[in-house]
């Protein structure tokens, strides 16, 4: 199901900021009111791991109380919009398909604090990209909503959702009843319908806006009824919005009544290890999902790791502060290899947190372990200089990482726009390779698995963003793997530039392991040429050296791919019949189809026969 727009206002009761790492090295300007153009390349910011995304940086300046709307419109890729706070990684909204038009997107917020603000253009789950365009707008004042119906606790009321009813920013009409909680009280509210499939919402109002804290779709029973527990964060007026999970109308009851005791919870130290069991007397969560509860304490800042393991079931973790029963962290398969589950965090605050240990499917039963462990702050990393190869081993007593990986750690200093290289070798262990930033919590810029073509060994390149200190990962692919290692830093000095060649003329070149790399390993040679509209072209590469791939884009800081050709001209030589779409320069690049491929090649760019 595609992700539904939010509307956010970004206020004390749900703003989480976070001390980290800023979220890019290069953020464009964006003012409100402005559009702007631009391209999603391989040489932009990604992130790492199983759902990596490609991304685009913009910080623009907002006033309190400002309503603001950013669009995020592309062909070449799903669209996805994030806001974060300026200096942190935890984004304060974020949606995917909100402009109901395919899958652009479109985020309406509005901030409470007056400040800087980064708005993240990026692909919902890929490190492909292109073109786009990306607007951000102050949307008019809305119209002033009905006062909310009161509800009191122990009550319920009958209404009519109808075409007359206000309507939802993302759409679809609601009716709003008001009720007063005190701090950490915990009440159940009900939406029940045989008209349509029931929503229900809980918020609190700023200003115009509603600022949503919880919400629920089809409640534990089978059929499509909402049941929510709400844990009031603090004390004051809230807000109900029953509405329908599709356009619908027709008579609904909403319920409120107080809820039961959070579940019971066991009291657990860090440094523990308890065996349980999830059976026909155990209780269960809010959900209705059968679960055990633990609760410990911890101090500012102090950093743990939980983890869950069952040869029975699937584990699901879930980690929550006391105090409101917000959510702090969930994970499934998180401790590696198999079905069982781990959360490393750093608890920021103070105080007292509950684990909640489940099976993923909710009804899973049989015997569990949970561990408690606080996480030794890592060792200083190894010194690690350009041309260097230094071998190691990756033991049990390695520092491990929130999936619970060991691994180990190596510094080096760089220069922005230089291109480093790091190869990873084990015969013990499939190798992986990070990259980041290495001032505050590490953070990847970018991740190779098997990147060298020699079975399960890593090489992974990267253009520095920026001159300073990075941190080198070596890590094995899984939790469980350990044993020895080489690594080597190579230094590929900076990106080379195109060459030329003359519409009619031939480039005659060799592929070498100096030459530039695109992000599979394939080494290429760029020409640039240039084409006046409706020019047809025929564009041929041919190499008895290597598998030999053409690949075109428009003359650029970045390169983005227009069109390409592997075998047209024969089983492994390239040919690319093309018509210019404008006068201008354009970039081809001479490749490999694979990675790790060199040799001499012949380019011709002619006029078609």
């Amino acid at each position: 199901m595609n992700r539904s727009s939010l509307v956010v206002a970004v206020s004390a009761i749900a703003l989480v900021w976070a001390a980290s790492p800023a979220l890019a090295q290069d953020v464009q300007a964006l003012r409100v009111g402005a559009s702007v153009n631009g391209a999603l390349t391989d040489g932009d910011a990604a992130t790492s791991g199983d759902e990596a995304y490609r991304y685009d940086d913009y910080r623009f300046e907002a006033r309190a109380g400002q309503r603001l709307e950013a669009v995020l419109r592309a062909e070449a890729f799903d669209a996805y919009l994030g806001l974060y706070a300026e200096g942190s990684d935890t984004p304060l909204a974020e949606d995917d398909d909100g402009l109901n038009e395919d899958t652009n997107a479109r985020l309406r917020f509005t901030p409470e604090a007056s400040g800087n603000y980064i708005l993240r253009a990026r692909t919902l789950s890929s490190l492909d990209g292109g073109d786009y365009s990306l607007s951000l707008r102050e949307r008019p004042a809305p119209p002033r909503a009905p006062r909310p119906s009161g509800l009191r606790i122990g009550g319920e009321q009958t209404g009519d959702l109808t075409a007359r009813d206000p309507g939802q920013e993302d759409g679809g009409r609601y009716d709003a009843y008001a009720f007063r909680a005190a701090a950490g009280q915990r009440v159940i509210v009900t939406l029940e319908s045989e008209a349509f499939d029931p929503k229900v919402l809980v918020g609190r109002m700023n200003g115009s806006d509603f600022v949503e804290l919880g919400q629920n779709d089809d409640g534990p029973d089978d059929g499509l009824n909402s049941r929510l527990v709400f844990t009031a964060p603090a004390a004051g007026e809230y807000v109900i919005r029953a509405t329908a999970l599709q356009d619908g109308e027709g008579r609904y009851t909403v319920g409120l009544t107080e809820a039961p005791p959070a579940p019971p919870a066991k009291p657990i130290a860090i440094g523990d290890s308890v065996d349980g069991n999830l059976d026909d007397e155990t209780g269960t969560n809010d959900e209705g999902q059968r679960a055990e509860f633990y609760r410990f304490s911890v101090e500012a800042g102090q950093r743990v790791a939980i983890e869950l393991s069952s040869k029975d079931f699937d584990t699901y973790l879930t980690l929550r502060k006391a105090s409101d029963n917000s959510v702090v962290a969930e994970d499934d398969d998180g401790a590696g290899s198999g079905t069982d589950s781990r959360i490393a965090q750093t608890l920021e605050e103070a105080g007292d947190y509950v684990v909640e240990a489940r099976a993923f499917s909710g009804d899973g039963e049989g015997r569990f372990k949970l561990t408690l462990e606080e996480v030794a702050p890592p060792p200083a990393p190894s010194a690690l200089t350009f041309g260097q190869t230094v071998e190691g081993e990756i033991t049990p007593d390695a520092p491990q990482d929130d999936d619970g990986k060991h691994y180990a750690a190596y510094v080096f200093s760089g220069t922005e726009g230089q291109r480093v290289q790091a190869v990873l070798r084990s015969g013990d262990f499939d190798a992986v390779l990070a990259i980041g930033s290495a001032e505050d919590e590490f953070t990847a810029l970018a991740t190779d698995d098997d990147g060298l073509g020699e079975g399960t060994d890593s090489r992974l390149n990267l253009t520095l963003p920026s001159t300073g200190d990075y941190l080198v990962r070596a890590s094995p692919l899984t939790a469980d793997e350990k044993g020895l290692y080489s690594l080597e830093l190579i230094d590929r000095g900076p990106e080379p530039k195109p060459g030329s060649v003359l519409v009619g003329a031939t480039a005659r070149g060799t592929l070498s392991v100096a030459d530039a790399l695109t992000d599979e390993g394939a080494y290429y040679d760029a020409y640039r040429f240039q084409a006046k509209k409706d020019e047809k072209l025929r564009i041929t590469l041919v190499s008895n050296a290597f598998d030999a791939f053409i690949d075109l884009g428009e003359d650029g800081e970045d390169f983005t791919s227009i069109a390409s050709d592997d075998d047209s001209l024969s089983d492994t030589h390239a040919k690319l019949d093309w018509t210019a779409p404008e006068d201008g320069w354009y970039v081809v690049r001479a490749r490999s189809l694979g990675p790790n491929e060199t040799g001499a090649y012949a380019l011709t760019v002619e006029r078609q026969p």
